[in-house]
């Protein structure tokens, strides 16, 4: 047989597949037809690329690609191979087929263990979320991970992130996904991916897309609703898991599990709707791919939590008895391997509440027992990073709760990256059970303090919605009516009767907060937080009312995800209703649309008017990690060169600064633009660029 192909060369995707039951079908192309059949075409690059010139044993069999590539490192091309040398490759690329079809990660249920390659093997994986990090900063994090002992990542994918608006994708930049999966596969990380489609995290709407509220005002989500389902079935199908398989273990990649939903159990018990998520992901991923569930460490999670066919794990913090806890699993895993999946190294935070923290010493010593018991684990979260643009998320329980910018959990790895003395503890912890590998020590990046900035008001909100459209109804539209994932809404009428002095200006409910004007002069504050939805005014007929409304974040837990945005009505003024309203949609992820104000109807800072503010400062050198500090500002949003960094309030606390990656920033002039949507300094309006960050700063007395 290979005495009639020697002639004939491989090309991955056109040669080589992989059967179900692991059988190799081939099919072989001629050179002459396909000149490019040793042309480099993989995704998923080794570390051949940094010049090596050897196969190294722990890089053979990864793909038939990796292997192009490897001649391409050889400076080696189609035309230099004889005739004679087909034996050569043909015989190497069997070889390499073959390791491929032997590559396995499966549950060996006789040893209680996760099996690579029949082997059994320990998980000690972190979490950390590429949508949450500067693409620059990627491998940085990764090698982080890796120096400490972990031979795993795992990361949410959100599906909001990827398709913002219905039929628009976005793969690119921080959703370069597969770059992340690559470059964790450099790092010699296996991978675990969490499709969702819910995935909470913390995350606006639990990491869903704002614009199912706009489908259907009805529509069931994270349930077997027809409606629901066709979206996510296309999300998945035509879309991302195309994108996955080839990244999967089987295939020559270093995905070794996907999970099924995301803690169901917390929240449903709809076994159609989570049999047909596994079903799609078995169809479209193949059945060796190796599916799991998480749920909270208790049965009446698991009974609703646990899907057939499906591997199902728990997750809980510090301070478990480990005997008691895994009792939960073992009642629907009676065999394999234990693991917590959300082992948690810290908690998230809440504006107006104190940082949230973990001891140190504590998830050492829980992780160490986690360790001894024999249990898989997964650091949640390794590293958290930051909520950038206007995605973080928000909670429903006693009173709505909006979570800050700052996604820093108290992890390993701080916000910005750096190891602290939990890393440490960690790393030590793990040593004891894994080989800590043979790299050079990482070090936390250069901090740099940029110094004071001047800003000069721009123009005001009212001024600036001239460039916007506006939508007139009887009642006010919803911001997913408006097709607006986050930013404001402002929502004008004029006023066609008098009142009394004062009158009560009622809302069934604003979402989540907004700013009260009578022709452009603040009246009053109403706040979801505080259930604040009155305010007095003293209004007469022919007045102009305008309520301003911020979205901070929509519900990620819980039953309330189907969390819309804007003002609900009624509305009433004393005995009166207000109808006859138009809506502006004020989007501020993006504001290139300012760019085009005409500065000649723009409009000076005001008392209590809301406004754009404008700076430069400058960056000499190699860019650097840098910090914004906001003292004497209120509340607002702010840009670095565009980029929107995310929601300041430092009024509220625990975040008092900003994250600024230095991925986003230029040599050179750089220009800071805040959006206070209450009150600026007194004086001169100035913000500052310190090499410290504060996440845990002072929170109002309750």
């Amino acid at each position: 047989m290979l005495m009639q192909t020697t002639s004939r060369y491989w090309d991955d995707d056109a040669c080589c597949s992989l059967e179900s039951k692991g059988e190799l079908r081939h099919q072989f192309v001629h050179v002459k037809s396909h000149p490019s059949a040793l042309k480099p075409t993989t995704t998923i690059p080794t570390r051949a690329e940094t010049g090596s010139k050897e196969l190294k044993q722990s890089d053979k069999g990864t793909s038939i690609n990796n292997f192009v590539h490897y001649l391409t490192v050889f400076e080696m091309t189609p035309s230099e191979f004889p005739r004679a040398s087909g034996y050569l490759v043909v015989t190497v690329l069997l070889i390499v087929a073959c390791q491929v079809t032997g590559r396995s990660f499966t549950i060996d249920y006789d040893q209680d263990c996760f099996s690579k390659d029949d082997e059994c093997i320990q998980i000690v994986s972190g979490s950390i979320h590429y949508y949450r990090i500067h693409p620059t900063d990627w491998t940085d994090r990764l090698s982080k991970l890796r120096y400490a002992g972990f031979n795993t990542v795992q990361t949410y994918i959100e599906w909001a992130s990827h398709e913002p608006e219905k039929g628009q994708y976005d793969f690119s930049g921080m959703n370069n996904l597969t770059d992340f999966i690559t470059k964790a596969q450099q790092e010699g990380l296996m991978v675990i991916l969490r499709p969702g489609p819910f995935i909470d995290a913390e995350r606006d709407m639990g990491g869903l897309p704002y614009w199912l509220l706009a489908e259907d005002p009805a529509l069931e989500l994270r349930s077997s609703d027809p409606a629901f389902m066709s979206l996510v079935d296309n999300w998945y199908v035509n879309q991302l898991l195309p994108k996955m398989r080839p990244f999967l273990y089987s295939e020559g990649g270093p995905v070794i599990m996907v999970q099924v939903e995301n803690e169901y159990g917390s929240y449903g018990c709809d076994f159609e709707y989570t049999g047909h998520l596994r079903d799609i992901l078995r169809v479209q991923l193949g059945d060796d791919i190796l599916l799991y569930t998480t749920d909270g460490s208790s049965t009446s999670y698991l009974k609703c939590g646990k899907v057939a066919e499906v591997y199902a794990t728990i997750d809980f913090g510090t301070g478990y008895n480990l005997t008691e806890t895994f009792k939960a699993q073992r009642l629907f895993e009676p065999r394999g391997p234990l693991m917590n999946s959300e082992f948690y190294t810290g908690w998230l935070d809440h504006w107006g509440s104190p940082h949230s923290t973990v001891e140190a010493q504590a998830v050492a010593d829980s992780l160490d027992a986690l360790l001894a018991f024999g249990a898989s684990v997964n650091l949640y979260v390794f590293h958290g990073g930051t909520n950038f643009g206007l995605t973080a998320g928000s909670n429903l329980f006693d009173a709505f709760e909006a979570c800050p910018t700052s996604y820093d959990y108290d992890a390993p790895l701080s916000e910005a990256g750096d190891m602290t003395y939990k890393y440490e503890l960690v790393r030590n912890v793990v040593g004891q059970y894994l080989p800590l590998p043979a790299m050079t020590t990482p070090t936390n990046s250069t901090k740099v303090a940029y110094g004071d900035v001047l800003l000069s008001a721009v123009t005001s909100l009212f001024s600036a919605v001239q460039l916007l459209p506006a939508v007139e109804n009887e009642v006010p539209l919803s911001f997913e009516a408006l097709g607006l994932f986050n930013g404001l809404v402002i929502y004008e009428t004029i006023l066609e009767f008098d009142t009394t002095d004062p009158a009560l200006l009622s809302f069934e409910s604003v979402n989540d907060r907004g700013y009260v004007y009578l022709d452009e002069e603040l009246v009053g504050l109403v706040a979801r937080q505080q259930q604040l939805f009155e305010v007095p005014v003293y209004a007469r007929k022919g007045q102009k009312l305008s309520i301003v409304v911020e979205s901070q974040g929509r519900i990620c837990y819980g039953q309330d995800i189907n969390d819309s945005k804007g003002v609900v009505p009624p509305i009433t003024l004393g005995a009166n209703s207000v109808t006859n309203w138009t809506s502006t949609a004020v989007p501020l992820t993006d504001i290139s649309w300012l760019q085009s104000l005409d500065s000649a109807n723009s409009r000076s800072a005001d008392e209590g008017a809301i406004m754009f503010y404008n700076g430069t400062f400058r960056v000499t050198g190699t860019p650097a990690d840098t910090f914004l500090r906001v003292d004497g500002w209120t509340k607002g949003v702010a840009w670095v060169n565009g980029y929107c960094l995310g929601r300041y309030w430092p009024v509220m606390g625990p975040q008092e600064t900003l994250y600024v990656p230095h991925g986003i920033l230029k040599t050179g002039d750089n220009v800071l633009t805040l959006l206070e949507l209450e009150a600026a300094p007194d004086g001169a309006s100035t913000a500052i660029f310190t090499a410290q960050h504060q996440v845990a700063g002072p929170t109002p007395q309750p």
